[in-house]
């Protein structure tokens, strides 16, 4: 008999979009809880991320704060203080725990920060719960985030995490204690979780999909003046910002160019005193992503702590080897060399070495492009969500 299945994540983002599409269409899918959400029969379809490949019925949405969180329209410092992110997700880990009893699913699917309520209520009610890790554990976390400001400590305001409230830290711990199942996107992740939880609960690794890209158009193949390497993310330390800017001091000899693609944590002038001679591009469309990548020829990331950078599989997708540390979580993206390197995090030179291996190599362009693309393809959303529905069982 199909186990039925409750989803719950406030905000949602492309892997909670595949597993509800793989449930839904399992017929396994009782409800999604969320706070803005609409699904493929609904008006308001056309809402980018926010919009799901599920009936609209099946969504049970929480609008208002998270309406006044994300508008910027209302600046008052009550709305500030009702609106904020945890409280947000508080408020549907609460709103869950009391529906359970009515939905009754033989399991509920939910995420750090959401679950606390949600699985205490459901230990009452013998509902198994699944719980799906994102990022690395809190300490581990807090640990390489504590370590960078002290490398680092003009960059230690880009480091959120250390702001994280005691509070929100036991509720982190307490999720992962009731949960019956968790499942991680890396390695990375995984190690992460004490071992006294990984010995008495089920944990696995469910890789992303990628993205299905169409094929590279033939001008990208064309030879291009110099080596264009690109950066994609927050600009912070946990993406490994600043290591990668003094490898760019070690690079002066050779002619490449750095682009970054993300959003600011710091004024842009803090970045220009660190490494001047960068081109910046705001976030912007998943489109726009795919035409700047397919104009450069290598993605840096040089991550601190992740779960599964998701660039990391558009890169390969748009052809570009990636030069990534084990801490960016796709460790198995990598084939040494061809897909790209994996380097130590903190490794500066090491990344520039890497960067004049992959400049100075004999694979062609086209090549390379056909073999990235190979091994992008190799990962799909369908596994994703199988591995989790099928971790209950």
């Amino acid at each position: 008999m199909k186990e039925s299945f409750i989803v719950s994540h406030p905000t949602g983002n492309t892997f909670v979009g595949a597993i509800l599409k793989e449930l839904f269409k399992r017929d396994q899918l009782k409800a999604f809880f969320t706070t803005i959400g609409f699904g493929q029969d609904s008006s308001f379809k056309n809402l980018g991320r926010r919009t799901y490949s599920i009936p609209d019925k099946l969504i049970d949405r929480q609008i208002l704060k998270e309406l006044l969180r994300i508008s910027g329209l209302v600046k008052g410092n009550h709305i500030k203080t009702i609106a904020t992110v945890d409280k947000i997700y508080k408020m549907i880990d609460r709103k869950v725990s009391v529906k359970l009893e009515k939905e009754m699913p033989d399991v509920i699917h939910s995420y750090e920060d959401c679950s606390y309520q949600t699985f205490i209520r459901a230990k009452e009610l013998g509902i198994k719960c699944s719980y799906e890790l994102p990022i690395a554990y809190w300490s581990t976390n807090r640990k390489l985030m504590s370590e960078e400001a002290e490398r680092y400590p003009h960059w230690a305001s880009t480091l959120e995490t250390l702001e994280e409230p005691e509070e929100k830290l036991v509720r982190k711990e307490d999720e992962l204690v009731l949960a019956d199942y968790v499942t991680c996107p890396s390695e990375f992740v995984l190690k992460s979780i004490p071992y006294e939880i990984r010995k008495k609960t089920p944990c696995q690794i469910a890789y992303f999909g990628s993205p299905n890209f169409e094929p590279i158009p033939t001008w990208v193949k064309e030879k291009k003046k110099g080596f264009k390497l690109l950066f994609v993310g927050s600009m912070s330390q946990r993406k490994g910002l600043a290591d990668l800017f003094e490898a760019m001091k070690h690079l002066s000899n050779i002619h490449v160019t750095l682009s970054i693609l993300g959003q600011p944590s710091m004024p842009m002038e803090f970045y220009r005193k660190q490494f001047a001679e960068f081109k910046y591009f705001p976030p912007c469309s998943n489109e726009k992503v795919r035409e700047i990548m397919t104009n450069h020829d290598i993605l840096i990331l040089p991550s601190i702590a992740e779960g599964r950078a998701l660039v990391q599989q558009e890169a390969l997708s748009c052809g570009l080897p990636i030069i990534v540390t084990p801490n960016a979580g796709g460790e198995d993206l990598v084939t040494e060399g061809k897909t790209g390197h994996i380097v130590p995090i903190r490794s500066p030179l090491k990344i520039a070495e890497k960067i004049v291996e992959l400049i100075e190599d004999d694979i062609t362009k086209e090549d390379r492009v056909e073999i990235c693309q190979r091994k992008s393809a190799e990962y799909s959303w369908k596994n994703y969500s199988q591995k989790i529905i099928s971790i209950s069982k």
